[in-house]
């Protein structure tokens, strides 16, 4: 019985380990303001954004931020075998926005990326809502 307890007291310490190194990683993730990404738009620097709001979101929307390539986070880290973002370099900048009031799907997908080799990634803080506040650019999304 002392064994059983004991192997049971190490299994859900290792859950709340790892709990905690996930969460703390994504805790990790700069952000960049509106204003910051707004002048690299402006100025067309070589950057690519991810909008990563969810499908209800981005179907109820009839814009998202110039230049930005909308997937989902659930399919970010498949898609990225696939163009555009295939031949996309590791070293790019790379800004996930998302609609989410705290940026954790824009933090999830920035995480994605970081993990799968990016070294220059950021999320929007505030994303879509400040983006739109702001008078950002935007363009009109293809239609479905």
């Amino acid at each position: 019985m002392r064994t059983l307890t004991t192997l049971l007291a190490l299994v859900v310490l290792t859950l709340v380990m790892s709990i905690t190194a996930t969460s703390t990683d994504t805790k990790n993730i700069q952000l960049i303001s509106v204003e910051e990404l707004k002048t690299k738009v402006s100025a067309n620097e070589p950057v690519v954004i991810i909008d990563v709001r969810s499908a209800d979101s981005y179907a109820g929307s009839s814009t998202k931020i110039k230049g930005a390539i909308h997937i989902s986070v659930r399919k970010l880290k498949y898609r990225l075998g696939f163009p555009p973002l295939k031949d996309v370099p590791r070293d790019r900048e790379v800004i996930t926005y998302c609609s989410c009031p705290s940026e954790h799907s824009s933090i999830q997908a920035a995480q994605i990326m970081l993990e799968s080799g990016f070294t220059r990634v950021r999320a929007l803080k505030g994303g879509w809502v400040e983006w739109q506040k702001a008078n950002g650019p935007v363009e009109y999304r293809p239609k479905s």
